[in-house]
Protein backbone atom coordinates (compact mmCIF):
# COMPACT_ATOMS: atom_id res chain seq x y z
CA UNK A 1 0.00 0.00 0.00
CA UNK A 2 1.33 3.42 -0.92
CA UNK A 3 1.02 4.86 2.64
CA UNK A 4 2.12 1.80 4.58
CA UNK A 5 5.74 2.88 4.87
CA UNK A 6 4.85 6.33 6.17
CA UNK A 7 6.80 7.21 9.31
CA UNK A 8 3.57 7.93 11.19
CA UNK A 9 1.76 4.74 10.11
CA UNK A 10 1.41 3.50 13.72
CA UNK A 11 0.18 6.86 15.01
CA UNK A 12 -3.58 6.44 15.50
CA UNK A 13 -4.22 10.16 15.06
CA UNK A 14 -2.36 10.10 11.75
CA UNK A 15 -4.51 7.16 10.70
CA UNK A 16 -7.65 9.17 11.45
CA UNK A 17 -6.40 12.24 9.59
CA UNK A 18 -5.60 10.12 6.55
CA UNK A 19 -8.80 8.11 6.32
CA UNK A 20 -9.82 7.20 2.78
CA UNK A 21 -13.08 8.98 1.96
CA UNK A 22 -13.35 8.94 -1.85
CA UNK A 23 -13.70 6.33 -4.59
CA UNK A 24 -10.60 7.72 -6.31
CA UNK A 25 -8.45 7.18 -3.21
CA UNK A 26 -9.59 3.57 -3.00
CA UNK A 27 -8.71 3.09 -6.68
CA UNK A 28 -5.24 4.50 -6.04
CA UNK A 29 -4.59 2.34 -2.98
CA UNK A 30 -5.83 -0.88 -4.57
CA UNK A 31 -4.48 -0.01 -8.03
CA UNK A 32 -7.84 -0.65 -9.65
CA UNK A 33 -10.41 1.22 -11.74
CA UNK A 34 -14.19 1.20 -11.47
CA UNK A 35 -16.10 2.03 -14.63
CA UNK A 36 -17.65 5.48 -14.78
CA UNK A 37 -21.27 4.31 -14.56
CA UNK A 38 -20.52 2.36 -11.41
CA UNK A 39 -18.62 5.27 -9.90
CA UNK A 40 -21.58 7.59 -10.45
CA UNK A 41 -23.91 5.29 -8.52
CA UNK A 42 -21.30 4.64 -5.83
CA UNK A 43 -20.93 8.38 -5.30
CA UNK A 44 -24.68 8.64 -4.82
CA UNK A 45 -24.36 5.92 -2.20
CA UNK A 46 -21.68 7.72 -0.22
CA UNK A 47 -23.66 10.97 -0.37
CA UNK A 48 -26.20 9.20 1.83
CA UNK A 49 -23.89 6.82 3.70
CA UNK A 50 -20.37 8.32 3.81
CA UNK A 51 -17.20 6.39 3.01
CA UNK A 52 -14.43 6.40 5.61
CA UNK A 53 -11.74 3.71 5.94
CA UNK A 54 -8.54 3.82 7.97
CA UNK A 55 -5.39 3.24 5.90
CA UNK A 56 -4.60 0.31 8.20
CA UNK A 57 -7.90 -1.48 7.56
CA UNK A 58 -7.77 -0.91 3.81
CA UNK A 59 -4.24 -2.34 3.80
CA UNK A 60 -5.75 -5.71 4.79
CA UNK A 61 -7.66 -5.99 1.49
CA UNK A 62 -6.42 -8.49 -1.08
CA UNK A 63 -6.15 -6.14 -4.07
CA UNK A 64 -6.02 -9.06 -6.50
CA UNK A 65 -9.51 -10.22 -5.46
CA UNK A 66 -11.06 -7.22 -3.74
CA UNK A 67 -14.63 -8.00 -4.86
CA UNK A 68 -14.61 -11.15 -2.70
CA UNK A 69 -12.50 -9.77 0.14
CA UNK A 70 -14.32 -9.76 3.52
CA UNK A 71 -12.55 -6.59 4.64
CA UNK A 72 -13.41 -4.76 1.42
CA UNK A 73 -17.08 -5.76 1.69
CA UNK A 74 -17.35 -4.37 5.20
CA UNK A 75 -15.62 -1.09 4.32
CA UNK A 76 -16.52 -0.20 0.72
CA UNK A 77 -20.00 0.96 -0.38
CA UNK A 78 -22.31 -1.08 -2.56
CA UNK A 79 -25.05 0.20 -4.83
CA UNK A 80 -27.49 -2.09 -3.00
CA UNK A 81 -27.27 0.19 0.05
CA UNK A 82 -29.64 2.56 -1.74
CA UNK A 83 -32.29 -0.17 -2.01
CA UNK A 84 -34.72 0.24 0.87
CA UNK A 85 -36.72 -2.97 1.21
CA UNK A 86 -40.18 -3.44 2.71
CA UNK A 87 -38.82 -4.77 6.02
CA UNK A 88 -36.15 -2.08 6.42
CA UNK A 89 -36.45 0.38 9.32
CA UNK A 90 -34.52 3.60 9.88
CA UNK A 91 -34.22 2.90 13.62
CA UNK A 92 -34.65 -0.90 13.66
CA UNK A 93 -34.01 -1.38 17.37
CA UNK A 94 -36.34 1.39 18.49
CA UNK A 95 -33.51 3.16 20.29
CA UNK A 96 -35.12 6.58 19.94
CA UNK A 97 -38.35 5.31 21.54
CA UNK A 98 -36.39 3.87 24.47
CA UNK A 99 -34.46 7.11 24.99
CA UNK A 100 -35.76 9.01 28.04
CA UNK A 101 -33.16 11.75 27.51
CA UNK A 102 -30.66 12.52 24.77
CA UNK A 103 -27.80 10.04 24.80
CA UNK A 104 -29.43 7.40 27.04
CA UNK A 105 -31.22 4.25 25.86
CA UNK A 106 -32.97 2.45 28.71
CA UNK A 107 -34.52 -0.75 27.36
CA UNK A 108 -33.68 -3.40 29.96
CA UNK A 109 -34.57 -3.06 33.66
CA UNK A 110 -31.08 -2.91 35.17
CA UNK A 111 -28.89 -1.45 32.44
CA UNK A 112 -28.60 1.48 30.07
CA UNK A 113 -26.71 2.33 26.91
CA UNK A 114 -24.87 5.64 27.21
CA UNK A 115 -24.23 7.18 23.77
CA UNK A 116 -20.94 9.03 24.43
CA UNK A 117 -19.51 9.50 20.94
CA UNK A 118 -20.83 10.03 17.45
CA UNK A 119 -17.53 9.33 15.70
CA UNK A 120 -16.11 6.03 14.43
CA UNK A 121 -12.66 5.21 13.15
CA UNK A 122 -14.34 3.68 10.10
CA UNK A 123 -17.89 3.59 8.76
CA UNK A 124 -18.86 -0.08 8.62
CA UNK A 125 -21.25 -0.72 5.76
CA UNK A 126 -23.40 -3.03 7.91
CA UNK A 127 -23.83 -0.55 10.79
CA UNK A 128 -27.16 -0.78 12.59
CA UNK A 129 -26.96 2.97 13.29
CA UNK A 130 -26.50 4.03 9.67
CA UNK A 131 -28.96 6.84 10.34
CA UNK A 132 -26.29 8.47 12.53
CA UNK A 133 -23.26 7.89 10.29
CA UNK A 134 -21.48 11.15 9.64
CA UNK A 135 -24.04 13.10 11.66
CA UNK A 136 -22.17 16.07 13.08
CA UNK A 137 -25.27 17.57 14.66
CA UNK A 138 -24.97 15.50 17.81
CA UNK A 139 -21.54 15.42 19.34
CA UNK A 140 -22.04 15.10 23.10
CA UNK A 141 -20.95 18.05 25.20
CA UNK A 142 -20.09 17.98 28.90
CA UNK A 143 -23.64 19.05 29.78
CA UNK A 144 -24.97 16.07 27.80
CA UNK A 145 -22.73 13.73 29.77
CA UNK A 146 -23.81 15.31 33.05
CA UNK A 147 -27.46 14.85 32.13
CA UNK A 148 -26.72 11.18 31.48
CA UNK A 149 -24.99 10.81 34.84
CA UNK A 150 -27.93 12.46 36.63
CA UNK A 151 -30.34 10.06 34.94
CA UNK A 152 -28.28 7.05 36.02
CA UNK A 153 -27.89 8.43 39.55
CA UNK A 154 -31.65 8.83 39.87
CA UNK A 155 -32.39 5.27 38.68
CA UNK A 156 -31.09 2.96 41.39
CA UNK A 157 -32.06 -0.14 39.43
CA UNK A 158 -29.29 0.61 36.91
CA UNK A 159 -26.28 -1.53 37.81
CA UNK A 160 -24.75 -1.88 34.32
CA UNK A 161 -23.79 0.96 31.95
CA UNK A 162 -22.66 0.35 28.37
CA UNK A 163 -20.64 3.17 26.78
CA UNK A 164 -21.32 3.13 23.07
CA UNK A 165 -21.44 5.39 20.06
CA UNK A 166 -19.91 5.86 17.54
CA UNK A 167 -16.83 4.53 19.23
CA UNK A 168 -15.94 5.61 22.78
CA UNK A 169 -12.24 5.02 22.09
CA UNK A 170 -12.28 7.88 19.57
CA UNK A 171 -12.55 10.19 22.57
CA UNK A 172 -9.43 11.53 24.24
CA UNK A 173 -7.81 9.61 27.09
CA UNK A 174 -8.74 12.42 29.51
CA UNK A 175 -12.39 12.33 28.48
CA UNK A 176 -12.54 8.53 28.74
CA UNK A 177 -11.00 8.80 32.21
CA UNK A 178 -13.57 11.43 33.18
CA UNK A 179 -16.49 9.25 32.02
CA UNK A 180 -15.22 6.14 33.80
CA UNK A 181 -14.37 7.98 37.01
CA UNK A 182 -17.74 9.71 37.10
CA UNK A 183 -19.63 6.44 36.58
CA UNK A 184 -17.49 4.64 39.16
CA UNK A 185 -18.60 7.12 41.80
CA UNK A 186 -22.25 6.13 41.40
CA UNK A 187 -22.78 3.54 44.19
CA UNK A 188 -25.30 1.32 42.41
CA UNK A 189 -23.29 1.05 39.16
CA UNK A 190 -21.55 -2.31 39.50
CA UNK A 191 -20.44 -2.82 35.93
CA UNK A 192 -19.19 -0.56 33.12
CA UNK A 193 -18.85 -1.86 29.58
CA UNK A 194 -17.30 -0.28 26.49
CA UNK A 195 -18.13 -1.36 22.96
CA UNK A 196 -15.34 -0.59 20.48
CA UNK A 197 -14.16 -1.62 17.04
CA UNK A 198 -10.77 0.08 17.29
CA UNK A 199 -8.84 -3.19 17.86
CA UNK A 200 -10.22 -4.26 14.47
CA UNK A 201 -9.96 -1.13 12.33
CA UNK A 202 -7.51 1.02 14.32
CA UNK A 203 -5.45 -1.17 16.66
CA UNK A 204 -2.86 1.58 17.14
CA UNK A 205 -5.43 3.42 19.26
CA UNK A 206 -4.76 0.92 22.06
CA UNK A 207 -1.77 2.79 23.44
CA UNK A 208 0.01 2.30 26.73
CA UNK A 209 -1.44 5.64 27.85
CA UNK A 210 -5.00 4.48 27.12
CA UNK A 211 -4.39 1.17 28.90
CA UNK A 212 -3.07 3.06 31.94
CA UNK A 213 -6.40 4.90 32.11
CA UNK A 214 -8.53 1.79 31.64
CA UNK A 215 -6.60 -0.33 34.11
CA UNK A 216 -7.64 1.96 36.99
CA UNK A 217 -11.22 0.69 36.81
CA UNK A 218 -11.72 -2.83 38.14
CA UNK A 219 -15.37 -3.17 37.10
CA UNK A 220 -14.66 -2.49 33.41
CA UNK A 221 -15.40 -4.93 30.57
CA UNK A 222 -14.67 -4.36 26.86
CA UNK A 223 -16.47 -5.85 23.88
CA UNK A 224 -14.78 -5.89 20.48
CA UNK A 225 -16.33 -6.45 17.04
CA UNK A 226 -14.33 -8.91 14.91
CA UNK A 227 -16.35 -10.45 12.07
CA UNK A 228 -13.71 -12.44 10.18
CA UNK A 229 -10.47 -14.23 11.14
CA UNK A 230 -8.62 -12.11 8.58
CA UNK A 231 -9.15 -9.12 10.87
CA UNK A 232 -7.13 -10.72 13.69
CA UNK A 233 -3.73 -9.49 12.54
CA UNK A 234 -0.47 -9.13 14.44
CA UNK A 235 -1.41 -5.51 15.18
CA UNK A 236 -4.86 -6.53 16.44
CA UNK A 237 -3.34 -9.26 18.61
CA UNK A 238 -0.91 -6.74 20.12
CA UNK A 239 -3.83 -4.43 20.96
CA UNK A 240 -5.82 -7.27 22.53
CA UNK A 241 -2.80 -8.38 24.51
CA UNK A 242 -2.42 -4.89 26.00
CA UNK A 243 -6.06 -4.86 27.09
CA UNK A 244 -6.16 -8.41 28.42
CA UNK A 245 -2.72 -8.03 29.97
CA UNK A 246 -3.95 -5.39 32.41
CA UNK A 247 -6.81 -7.61 33.54
CA UNK A 248 -9.73 -6.27 31.49
CA UNK A 249 -12.18 -9.05 30.52
CA UNK A 250 -12.74 -9.05 26.75
CA UNK A 251 -15.73 -10.21 24.75
CA UNK A 252 -16.59 -10.12 21.07
CA UNK A 253 -19.81 -9.38 19.20
CA UNK A 254 -19.89 -10.55 15.59
CA UNK A 255 -22.56 -9.89 12.98
CA UNK A 256 -23.52 -12.67 10.59
CA UNK A 257 -22.95 -11.20 7.13
CA UNK A 258 -23.80 -12.78 3.79
CA UNK A 259 -20.72 -13.58 1.68
CA UNK A 260 -18.43 -12.36 4.48
CA UNK A 261 -18.58 -14.87 7.34
CA UNK A 262 -21.69 -17.02 6.71
CA UNK A 263 -19.64 -20.20 6.68
CA UNK A 264 -19.24 -22.72 9.53
CA UNK A 265 -15.51 -23.09 8.89
CA UNK A 266 -14.90 -19.33 8.82
CA UNK A 267 -16.89 -18.82 12.02
CA UNK A 268 -15.09 -21.65 13.78
CA UNK A 269 -11.72 -20.20 12.78
CA UNK A 270 -12.83 -16.79 14.07
CA UNK A 271 -13.91 -18.03 17.51
CA UNK A 272 -10.73 -20.10 17.82
CA UNK A 273 -8.53 -17.11 17.08
CA UNK A 274 -10.51 -14.97 19.50
CA UNK A 275 -10.23 -17.39 22.41
CA UNK A 276 -6.54 -17.95 21.66
CA UNK A 277 -6.14 -14.23 22.32
CA UNK A 278 -8.24 -14.15 25.52
CA UNK A 279 -11.40 -12.82 23.88
CA UNK A 280 -14.64 -14.60 24.73
CA UNK A 281 -17.10 -14.87 21.81
CA UNK A 282 -20.20 -13.26 23.32
CA UNK A 283 -22.87 -12.69 20.66
CA UNK A 284 -23.37 -13.66 17.04
CA UNK A 285 -25.96 -11.20 15.76
CA UNK A 286 -28.41 -11.76 12.97
CA UNK A 287 -27.94 -8.67 10.77
CA UNK A 288 -30.41 -5.94 11.74
CA UNK A 289 -33.17 -4.51 9.55
CA UNK A 290 -31.48 -1.14 9.02
CA UNK A 291 -32.14 0.58 5.73
CA UNK A 292 -30.07 -0.72 2.83
CA UNK A 293 -28.70 -3.84 4.55
CA UNK A 294 -30.75 -6.62 2.97
CA UNK A 295 -27.79 -7.72 0.83
CA UNK A 296 -25.91 -8.43 4.08
CA UNK A 297 -28.68 -10.44 5.70
CA UNK A 298 -28.63 -14.24 5.74
CA UNK A 299 -31.45 -16.62 6.55
CA UNK A 300 -31.86 -17.53 10.22
CA UNK A 301 -31.43 -21.13 9.11
CA UNK A 302 -27.87 -20.36 8.05
CA UNK A 303 -27.15 -19.01 11.51
CA UNK A 304 -28.61 -22.14 13.15
CA UNK A 305 -26.45 -24.30 10.88
CA UNK A 306 -23.36 -22.38 11.98
CA UNK A 307 -24.30 -22.82 15.65
CA UNK A 308 -24.73 -26.57 15.07
CA UNK A 309 -21.16 -26.61 13.76
CA UNK A 310 -19.87 -25.03 16.98
CA UNK A 311 -21.76 -26.54 19.95
CA UNK A 312 -20.06 -29.82 20.85
CA UNK A 313 -17.57 -29.48 18.00
CA UNK A 314 -15.39 -27.00 19.88
CA UNK A 315 -14.91 -25.59 23.39
CA UNK A 316 -18.06 -24.26 25.03
CA UNK A 317 -16.05 -21.16 25.86
CA UNK A 318 -15.75 -20.49 22.12
CA UNK A 319 -19.47 -20.73 21.36
CA UNK A 320 -21.31 -17.37 21.19
CA UNK A 321 -25.03 -16.91 21.72
CA UNK A 322 -26.82 -16.43 18.40
CA UNK A 323 -29.35 -13.61 18.81
CA UNK A 324 -31.81 -11.50 16.88
CA UNK A 325 -32.12 -7.96 18.20
CA UNK A 326 -35.89 -7.72 17.93
CA UNK A 327 -37.17 -5.00 15.58
CA UNK A 328 -38.94 -2.19 17.39
CA UNK A 329 -36.94 -2.45 20.60
CA UNK A 330 -37.85 -5.93 21.84
CA UNK A 331 -34.27 -6.64 22.84
CA UNK A 332 -31.99 -9.58 22.10
CA UNK A 333 -33.74 -12.89 21.52
CA UNK A 334 -31.56 -16.05 21.57
CA UNK A 335 -32.16 -18.27 18.53
CA UNK A 336 -30.41 -21.57 19.09
CA UNK A 337 -30.73 -25.20 17.92
CA UNK A 338 -33.31 -27.30 19.79
CA UNK A 339 -31.61 -29.71 22.16
CA UNK A 340 -34.63 -30.36 24.41
CA UNK A 341 -36.74 -32.69 22.27
CA UNK A 342 -39.59 -33.48 24.64
CA UNK A 343 -40.54 -33.38 28.30
CA UNK A 344 -42.85 -35.36 30.56
CA UNK A 345 -43.65 -35.25 34.26
CA UNK A 346 -40.63 -37.36 35.17
CA UNK A 347 -38.22 -37.16 32.25
CA UNK A 348 -36.66 -34.77 29.77
CA UNK A 349 -35.62 -36.11 26.35
CA UNK A 350 -32.53 -34.42 24.96
CA UNK A 351 -30.21 -34.82 22.01
CA UNK A 352 -26.55 -33.91 21.75
CA UNK A 353 -24.49 -32.43 18.91
CA UNK A 354 -23.96 -35.91 17.38
CA UNK A 355 -27.69 -36.67 17.30
CA UNK A 356 -27.50 -39.05 20.28
CA UNK A 357 -30.87 -39.02 22.08
CA UNK A 358 -30.81 -39.41 25.85
CA UNK A 359 -33.02 -38.94 28.91
CA UNK A 360 -32.63 -36.95 32.09
CA UNK A 361 -34.82 -38.17 34.97
CA UNK A 362 -36.43 -35.51 37.14
CA UNK A 363 -35.90 -35.75 40.94
CA UNK A 364 -38.64 -37.40 43.01
CA UNK A 365 -37.98 -35.39 46.15
CA UNK A 366 -37.89 -31.82 44.80
CA UNK A 367 -40.41 -29.67 46.66
CA UNK A 368 -41.54 -26.58 44.82
CA UNK A 369 -40.87 -23.40 46.81
CA UNK A 370 -43.49 -20.68 46.59
CA UNK A 371 -41.76 -17.30 46.48
CA UNK A 372 -43.40 -14.03 47.51
CA UNK A 373 -40.21 -12.05 46.75
CA UNK A 374 -40.25 -10.79 50.34
CA UNK A 375 -37.68 -13.28 51.71
CA UNK A 376 -39.26 -13.31 55.18
CA UNK A 377 -39.95 -17.05 55.35
CA UNK A 378 -37.27 -18.27 52.95
CA UNK A 379 -34.41 -20.37 54.32
CA UNK A 380 -32.04 -19.77 51.42
CA UNK A 381 -29.14 -17.78 52.75
CA UNK A 382 -29.38 -14.62 50.73
CA UNK A 383 -31.39 -11.96 52.47
CA UNK A 384 -32.08 -9.20 49.97
CA UNK A 385 -32.92 -5.66 50.88
CA UNK A 386 -36.24 -4.28 49.74
CA UNK A 387 -34.42 -1.92 47.36
CA UNK A 388 -32.90 -4.93 45.56
CA UNK A 389 -36.33 -6.04 44.37
CA UNK A 390 -37.10 -4.99 40.82
CA UNK A 391 -40.67 -5.17 39.60
CA UNK A 392 -41.05 -8.27 37.47
CA UNK A 393 -42.26 -7.87 33.89
CA UNK A 394 -43.01 -10.06 30.90
CA UNK A 395 -42.70 -13.84 31.14
CA UNK A 396 -41.01 -13.54 34.53
CA UNK A 397 -44.20 -11.91 35.84
CA UNK A 398 -46.36 -14.75 34.53
CA UNK A 399 -44.13 -17.27 36.31
CA UNK A 400 -43.93 -15.31 39.54
CA UNK A 401 -45.78 -16.76 42.57
CA UNK A 402 -46.60 -13.28 43.86
CA UNK A 403 -48.37 -12.15 40.66
CA UNK A 404 -52.03 -12.64 39.84
CA UNK A 405 -51.48 -11.90 36.15
CA UNK A 406 -52.25 -14.96 34.00
CA UNK A 407 -52.01 -13.52 30.48
CA UNK A 408 -49.93 -11.06 28.51
CA UNK A 409 -52.00 -9.02 26.08
CA UNK A 410 -50.23 -7.19 23.24
CA UNK A 411 -51.20 -3.54 22.88
CA UNK A 412 -52.31 -2.59 19.40
CA UNK A 413 -50.93 0.67 18.08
Amino acid sequence: MYLENHKSWKDWKWQLKNRITTIEEVEKVLDCNFNEDKKKVLKKTIEKFPLSITPYYLSLVDASDYDNDPVFKQAFPQVKELEVCRADIEDPLGEEDDSPIKGITHRYPDRVLFHVSNVCAMYCRHCTRKRKVGDKEYNPMKEDYEAGFKYIESHHEVRDVLLSGGDPFLLSNDLIDYLLERLSKIPHVELIRIGTRTPVVLPYRITEELVDVLSKYKNLWINTHFNHPKEITEEAIEALDKLAGCGIPLGNQSVLLANVNDCPRIMKKLVHKLTANRVRPYYLYQCDLSEGLEHFRTSIGRGIEIMESLRGHTSGLAVPTYVIDAPGGGGKIPVMPNYLMSWSTNKAILRNYEGVITTYEEPNEYAQIACDLECRTCHLQLKLDKKDNIKSIGIEKLLSDNSEIITLTPIEE
